[in-house]
């Protein structure tokens, strides 16, 4: 017998303390990347998701619940469908099954499904529907914030019977108010990819778009067809890799040290 090697694996840096690495999920196919249609829903948010699935190669999908409680739905999703072309973004009442039942089809025999998100925005609801069952404790949000209680607080795998497709497998996460991310200069180039294609036509290899002359991000921004809240949030994801990533690099060597001496 022999242990297999993980396909996939979702993780991020332990709240709290930098220098440990929080395993969130293996071996997953699809990456339901659940928000609300209210006050959860945050872009920058969901594009740290679709990093982390763009890195490990996995596919994301945005589900947008809690549409049959909001006016603006369609606000929300389009969004969520300008964050990057041919993004799936699926909007949903997590407690319906025919409005869920797009999602179904990712949960065939063989698949596995994680789910991530913030507290209150329907995960566990989403997995009781696709399960045809209310196994999975639920709570209201606050009205005030939309803010939800903690209702999973471990991982749970849940197995998908019903349907002709049935047999995958969910994973459902406890919700995660921080997502800290390191080593995923790859994904935030995937995601990122429009921005990266313009940063080569500026006139310096290493321009840091602020002051310097030709640079063709800013002459985006300036004639409209870069919105400067994405480039900002493509520094802030990029500056933030570059650092975690130079610190996981510093504690390999320092482990590898240890190693050596004992």
């Amino acid at each position: 017998m022999r242990i297999l090697d993980r396909t996939s694996l979702f993780k991020r840096l332990a709240p709290g303390d930098d220098r440990r690495l929080q395993l969130i999920a293996a071996n997953v196919d699809t990456l339901f990347v659940v928000t609300s249609c209210n006050q959860d829903f945050n872009v920058a948010r969901i594009e740290r998701y679709l990093v982390l699935a763009r890195e490990v190669g996995v596919r994301p999908i945005v589900v947008l619940t809690k549409a049959d409680l909001s006016t603006t739905s369609g606000l929300f999703l389009e969004a969520a469908q300008a964050l990057q072309a041919g993004l799936q973004v699926q909007l949903v009442n997590a407690r319906d099954p025919e409005s869920v039942s797009d999602l179904s089809a990712f949960c065939k025999f063989g698949e596995t499904i994680a789910l991530v998100g913030s507290s209150g925005v329907g995960k566990s609801t989403l997995v009781n529907t696709l399960k045809g069952t209310d196994d999975i404790a639920t709570q209201p949000v606050r009205e005030s914030d939309g803010k939800g209680l903690h209702t999973t607080t471990v991982r749970q795998m849940h197995r998908i019977s019903i349907g002709p497709q049935g047999g995958g497998w969910l994973v459902d996460t406890p919700g995660m108010r921080e997502l800290k991310m390191s080593e995923v200069s790859a994904g935030v180039a995937e995601l990122f990819d429009d921005i990266v294609a313009l940063s080569l036509e500026c006139r310096f290899s290493n321009c840091t778009h602020a002051g310097e002359p030709d640079c063709a991000i800013r002459a985006a921004i300036a004639q409209g067809t870069l919105e400067h809240d994405r480039f900002a949030r493509w520094q802030k994801l990029a500056a933030e890799d570059e650092v975690n990533s130079d610190n996981a690099m510093l504690s390999r060597g320092r482990q590898r040290k240890v190693r050596r001496k004992s």
